[in-house]
């Protein structure tokens, strides 16, 4: 199963709330509070975010973070390879000298396609994607009594 890690999670949410209010500068506390993700993690998070090019910090009384380019030039790929590193698949689809068995796998190219694919994906979905608000469908009754056969 593939699954992010909870710093990854936490990261797409403190990107959100920047990215809502765009123009503004953000402090870690102010973070933490409007999240409601500890302020260490928070720091953590924001950290990783400025070194990766996410984010840019001022330092200062009216210092903070905000967004380094608009939240349209900001890919969910670019979240996830800065705090995960390079998205993969299989360890082979990063490279093939960490895997024993690669000079006889018939298999790593398909690996590397789907991988591409899904790369392919984060990439276009960008941070102004993840703050639209999601298109729910509208619930649907079916009526108890379709669901009765008789014996």
């Amino acid at each position: 199963m593939l699954r992010l890690s909870k710093l990854t999670d936490y990261a797409t949410v403190i990107l959100s709330h920047i990215a809502k209010e765009r123009g503004h500068t953000h402090s870690a506390m102010g973070v933490a509070d409007a999240t409601g993700i500890a302020l260490p993690t928070v720091s953590k998070v924001l950290k990783i975010l400025v070194n990766a090019n996410v984010l840019v910090s001022t330092r200062g009384i009216k210092g903070g973070y905000a967004l380094a380019r608009p939240p349209e030039n900001i890919s969910v790929a670019d979240v996830i390879s800065a705090l995960e590193g390079p998205i993969a698949v299989t360890e082979c689809s990063i490279s093939h000298e960490s895997c024993e068995q690669a000079s006889g796998c018939s298999i790593s190219g398909n690996w590397g396609l789907i991988n591409q694919a899904i790369r392919n994906t984060l990439e276009s979905i960008s941070l102004a994607d993840m703050i639209k608000p999601a298109h729910v469908p509208q619930e649907f009754m079916i009526p108890v009594s379709s669901l009765y056969r008789p014996i």
